[in-house]
């Protein structure tokens, strides 16, 4: 007998002892025992009348050898084992115990494993014990989650009894129902005398929260589904999701602290995989469902527990979906490979841009043609783009002292988004300038490669004047930024003329209005552009009634040539042009007179204007 055999039987005599003790107290002492069953190395001495009387396992049993007087069985595999064959027994001799959630599970599967139905005897182990699952735990949400914590140990028995399925019925019904109660109990009148749903106590019907995150995995698995198919809200599904994985997953430092990398323990990451796997098969598809930093919690563990790549990509499809709420700490993704590699996750951060540019250009094809000829400033997707532009110049100036981020994959982070997404380079300018103090060993190609992602004539002016004298750039772009800031100065000095020069003032007009559509984006362009072709459209038509006006004025002189003589005439047509003005300067500046309106207009639209009438 080897060591673990011996360990084994000096297990098994204390069990066997103490229900040989347990037995005495309840059997009958003064009629010798003629049978002695084995369970899961316990032994019981018991009457065979009693539990064949009951039992359809044991009268099977018993009848088989009945020549040879059997007076020994061994029940191999018996649900719950010697304690739960005990209550059995105890229920074959008539002597009264308590059915409770906690041994209800059991007594259905060892009844069923001894036959105890109504085709042997009538109110059997079976019947009862159904009768309270049915009435008693089904109806409370606490008992359901108690009875699926003891069907751990009873699958597949468990499960074919429909005992788990009848109980995770009962928790989704359960918690459905009390979702529509509190619902109700939050409806208020507003001012308006509207009803309307009061955001207050928005939680009151999740309760049950926190009896889920008892369960194992598989159960709770099983019950979010249930629920989710009984329109349980999407807000209380992502909560439970949140509680259960901060108590189930115990790397929590790694998880929710993206600045430490801990070791993952060889023994609890098998578990540990499983249950980021299961809950992001769970999560809900709208958004805003569960924290954007939960999201990221996760896939730091599916990256660091190298999860299945269908649930590392689900999780960047979600997060993309969201990025212009996420901040500069939860893309800091560290980086779980060989010592040689960068030290943030620079691959995964990029795939989440791209999902979010997908997922921003497939929204754009759904909107309405209607939205795209607004005339708003902004669109929500611009706005997006934005917030998420700051994130990734935020990002970029982070990763870029690292030694080994090769310029290839920096420069792929700062060309994914869009060229309207920055309204300003400052951030971007930054993030280049700290690579190239801490990567001085670039070629000038690669420099001249990098600053080209820069777009100068978008650098504030302080920006502007680090650039014009950052040895660290390549001197083309030094000569860029010089060019920029004397076209911003001229710009400057001409609309310091006003409305005395318009000449000045529309070529200043023309800059500023091209550097505001390039930092649009398209549809804002295109809103912008409509906006200008209507102001055309007003300056034409106020040139189309001077013209009128003209056309009159040259009737009266004809008509005051053919009465007079050409000496008069002159006179008549000098005091004309002089009250028109109309090519001229104005001599006063005070006037009112449509002809002032007439000099904010380009002079070639108004030669041509003057052509086509003539």
């Amino acid at each position: 007998m080897d060591r673990t055999d011996k360990q084994q039987h000096q297990q098994q005599l204390p069990l066997a002892k103490c229900a040989r003790q347990r037995c005495s107290e309840w059997i009958f002492r003064d009629v010798p025992s003629d049978i002695t069953i084995e369970v899961g190395g316990g032994t019981f001495s018991l009457h065979k009348f009693p539990l064949v009387s009951r039992s359809g396992r044991i009268r099977r049993l018993v009848a088989e050898h009945r020549d040879s007087d059997i007076s020994r069985v061994e029940l191999l595999n018996l649900p719950g084992g010697a304690e739960c064959f005990e209550l059995a027994a105890k229920f074959c001799y008539g002597i009264n115990f308590e059915i409770t959630s906690t041994n209800v599970a059991q007594l259905c599967c060892v009844s069923d494993y001894l036959e105890m139905s109504e085709d042997f005897s009538k109110d059997n182990l079976g019947s009862r014990a159904e009768e309270y699952l049915d009435s008693i735990v089904c109806k409370n949400l606490e008992m359901c989650v108690q009875v699926l914590q003891q069907c751990e140990s009873l699958l597949p028995l468990a499960d074919e009894l429909k005992i788990v399925s009848r109980c995770i019925d009962a928790i989704a019904s359960k918690a459905c129902a009390e979702q529509i109660a509190s619902s109700f109990s939050r409806l208020e009148y507003s001012s308006s005398g509207r009803l309307h749903m009061s955001r207050q106590a928005k939680c009151d019907g999740d309760w049950w929260i926190e009896d889920l995150s008892v369960l194992r995995i598989d159960m709770f698995q099983r019950v979010i589904t249930a629920m989710k198919c009984r329109g349980v809200r999407p807000e209380s599904i992502g909560a439970s999701l949140v509680n259960y994985a901060q108590k189930e997953l115990t790397k929590k430092s790694s998880l929710w602290n993206p600045s430490r990398e801990t070791k993952v323990d060889a023994n609890s990451s098998e578990h540990e995989k499983l249950v980021v796997e299961a809950i992001v098969s769970l999560l809900p598809v709208e958004k805003l469902a569960v924290p954007i930093n939960f999201l990221f919690g996760l896939l730091r563990s599916a990256v660091m527990l190298d999860c299945a790549i269908a649930s590392r990509l689900d999780l960047e499809r979600r997060i993309g979906s969201q990025l212009d709420i996420a901040t500069l700490d939860d893309i800091l993704i560290p980086s779980f490979r060989h010592a040689g590699d960068t030290l943030f996750d620079v691959d995964t951060v990029h795939r989440i841009l791209v999902n979010f540019c997908q997922q921003d250009d497939s929204e754009d094809d759904l909107e309405d043609a209607s939205v795209f000829e607004s005339d708003s400033p902004r669109s929500p997707s611009q706005t997006a783009l934005v917030k998420v532009a700051k994130l990734v110049d935020n990002y970029l100036a982070e990763i870029a002292p690292d030694a080994n981020l090769k310029l290839p994959k920096f420069m792929v982070i700062a060309e994914t988004l869009p060229a309207h997404a920055r309204t300003v380079h400052d951030g971007l300018y930054r993030a280049i300038d700290i690579y190239l103090k801490a990567h001085q060993g670039l070629t000038d190609m690669d420099k001249k490669k990098l600053c080209k992602l820069i777009d100068f004539q978008k650098l504030s002016q302080e920006a502007g004047a680090h650039a014009a004298q950052n040895e660290r750039l390549p001197l083309q772009s030094i000569v860029q930024v010089l060019y920029f800031e004397q076209l911003r100065l001229r710009n400057s000095l001409s609309c310091s003329y006003g409305e005395d020069d318009p000449k000045p003032m529309h070529q200043s007009w023309r800059i500023s209005s091209g550097a505001l559509s390039a930092a649009m984006s398209p549809r804002d362009n295109y809103a912008s552009l409509r906006r200008e072709n209507r102001e055309l459209k007003l300056e034409l038509a106020r040139l189309r009634m001077r013209l009128n006006d003209l056309e009159r004025e040259h009737v009266c002189m004809k008509r005051d040539m053919a009465k007079s003589g050409s000496r008069k005439f002159m006179t008549s047509f000098s005091k004309k042009i002089g009250k028109l003005s109309f090519f001229g300067h104005i001599s006063s500046r005070g006037s009112s007179s449509p002809s002032r309106n007439s000099q904010r207009t380009d002079s070639k639209v108004i030669e041509r204007t003057c052509a086509s009438h003539e």
